[in-house]
This record gives C-alpha cells, structure tokens and sequence, in this order.
C-alpha cells in the first residue's frame, strides 16, 4: 500500500465517523422531540429546580472569608497530595527525599501559622481591641 492509499483510507473512515456521529446526534434529537413532554408550566422553562417552582431568589451573598477558606483548603490540599506521592516513594528517595520533604512541610506549617496570625481563617467578626480606647468607670 502507498501512502497515498493510506491517507485516502483514513480521510474515508474519518468521514464516515462523522456521519455516523452527526446520524446518531439526529436520532437523539428526533426521539427526544417525538417522546418529549408536550406540557408548558409557568416554572418548566426556569433554569433552577428543574421545573420546581421556585421560592425566593437563588442568589446567595457569601461572605469573602467563605472563598478565602475554601481557596486555602484546595491549596492545602494539593500539598498533602505531594507528601502522600513522597510517601509511596519513599524507599527510592531516601535520606535526601526525607529531608527535602520535612522542609517541604515547615514551609506549609509557616504558610498557616501566618494565614493563622493575619486572621484568614477567622470567620466570626472582627474584635476590636481596648488599646487606645479609654475605659469608662
């Protein structure tokens, strides 16, 4: 076989592939219009609560402190995932990796301690401190 035969071959068994995609996508579409639900409620064309009349608004203010500790979770979790890759190694890696990864975590330790001290992961409300304000007999 030529190369010329072998492209021929494969541009024909890619375009059939996407026929038969573009058939079955068709298919898909047809019975879904032929057997698909005739009904229109007042709810069925709303985006939430798949056809379930909603009760008051789906929008949800989130204090900025919500985000802050879920972005911190991903980050520290993905740090776990690296010493849990250094731990199943841990016989190849050695003395060096060992060292490596108890400085790898004295970093992350440090990385909390000061989230933990700029208040990051504090949830309640700020308390303000008596400094500088004069008590009241």
């Amino acid at each position: 076989m030529s190369a010329t035969d072998l492209i021929s071959q494969d541009t024909w068994t890619l375009l059939a592939y996407a026929l038969a995609v573009l058939l079955l996508v068709a298919i898909m579409l047809g019975v879904s219009h032929l057997f698909g639900p005739r009904h229109y409620d007042r709810a069925t064309d709303e985006p939430f609560e798949s056809g379930i009349v909603a009760v008051g608004s789906a929008r949800l203010r989130l204090s900025i402190s919500y985000f802050v500790v879920a972005i911190l979770f991903v980050i520290f979790d993905l740090e776990v995932i690296f010493l849990y890759a250094w731990a199943l190694a841990f016989d190849a890696v050695g003395l060096a990796g060992f060292v490596e990864a108890l400085i790898f975590m004295l970093i992350l330790f440090a990385a909390l301690l000061y989230l933990w001290r700029e208040g990051a992961l504090d949830w309640g409300p700020r308390q303000r401190s008596l400094k500088g304000r004069e008590r009241s007999p």
